[in-house]
């Protein structure tokens, strides 16, 4: 009898065992797009973003300076074209002054880009519902991955920002940590955040339905270009996309750049005593961080040309910035296809 009841209860125990492999089987086939894990884009987009912003960064200087100079009081700014703020940046800094405040960059561009496309995948495979050509999914998925990035991306941009503006008072990475936490708090770090999102939300939508658009259009023109998509398609829609995306947004972008340069510690403003108006070499203080506040100081002080300053250098750095990350990104991708032993994704 014994005997018996332990040969019957064998099977019982045997079947969970015969469904145990198929739970970690169902999470492991089944990933997410393109036959990638999540920790795959996350990794892949990190290396992009990385080599994106780092090998833009001259550019984004240029266009930080244009943009963090606002005239004072009744005075007008300066206009001051590209090859004016290049030559006072050789002349008074020499090259190195284009890469100020890079440290920071390679800080925060390879874990907030880690963590955008990873959102990025993960609410499309949940919004999208199995619909691959969902652009309402695509473009609500973005904003979602704009808010997570940026919130970890903006302290960094921050530091970089002040670090990148003329005679700044930062020795350093580390240094212009320590001083706006102690001077200003850690609600400085974050005083552009919403401006930051509110810009990127729309910088993502334009970036994305043009990047899509301008991707079936070139292969619909030319189908057999279909199979070069990883490079020459790619860098191609994504220069198209960052290029009209950076100057929608650039009225955006100058009011985050005013909202992070800006000093409002009572012992910098000692330090700046000849432009008690002002913050970091030249950026106004606020009183509200509110956009339409620092839009209509903008406005009254410079005219609606004044929310357009640096627009130039703003496109010149996205055009290009984009068709890399997205070349990166997919070849990154491309090396993970072929690791997971499926090179015809």
């Amino acid at each position: 009898m014994a005997a018996t009841t332990t040969t019957d209860a064998s099977p019982k125990y045997r079947a969970p065992t015969d469904f145990h492999p198929q739970i970690p089987e169902l999470s492991v086939s089944e990933n997410p797009h393109d036959g990638l894990h999540f920790w795959q884009f996350m990794v892949a987009g990190s290396i992009a973003g990385s080599i994106e912003h780092m090998a833009m960064f001259p550019v984004d200087t240029l266009k930080t300076r244009m943009q963090a100079i606002v005239g004072s009081g009744s005075y007008p700014v300066q206009n001051v074209n590209v090859r004016q703020a290049c030559k006072s940046i050789m002349k008074n800094e020499g090259a190195a002054g284009f890469y100020r405040g890079i440290g920071a960059m390679g800080l925060g561009a390879g874990p907030a880009h880690a963590v955008y496309f990873s959102v990025y995948e993960l609410c499309k495979q949940y919004f999208s519902r199995g619909d691959p050509n969902n652009s309402v999914a695509h473009a609500v998925s973005g904003v979602c991955a704009t808010v997570a990035s940026d919130a970890v991306f903006t302290p960094m941009d921050v530091v970089k920002q002040r670090l990148q503006l003329k005679s700044s008072p930062y020795k350093g990475v580390v240094d212009c940590v320590r001083r706006v936490l102690v001077e200003e708090g850690i609600g400085a770090f974050y005083a552009s955040y919403k401006t930051t999102v509110v810009m990127n939300a729309p910088f993502t939508a334009v970036h994305f339905a043009t990047y899509e658009a301008a991707k079936r259009g070139l292969i619909e023109v030319s189908p057999d270009i279909a199979d070069d998509e990883r490079l020459v398609v790619h860098a191609t829609a994504g220069a198209a996309a960052g290029a009209l995306a950076a100057i929608v947004t650039t009225p955006l972008d100058v009011v985050k750049t005013q909202l992070q340069c800006q000093v409002k510690s009572f012992l910098l403003r000692l330090l700046f005593f000849l432009f008690l108006t002002q913050g970091v070499c030249g950026c106004d203080r606020f009183s509200s961080s509110s956009i339409g506040n620092v839009i209509k100081i903008i406005v009254k002080k410079d005219g609606y040309q004044g929310l357009m300053r640096g627009w130039i250098p703003r496109m010149l750095f996205h055009a290009p910035a984009a068709a890399i990350c997205w070349s990166t990104y997919e070849a990154s991708k491309d090396f993970f296809h072929r690791l997971n032993g499926n090179p015809d994704n």
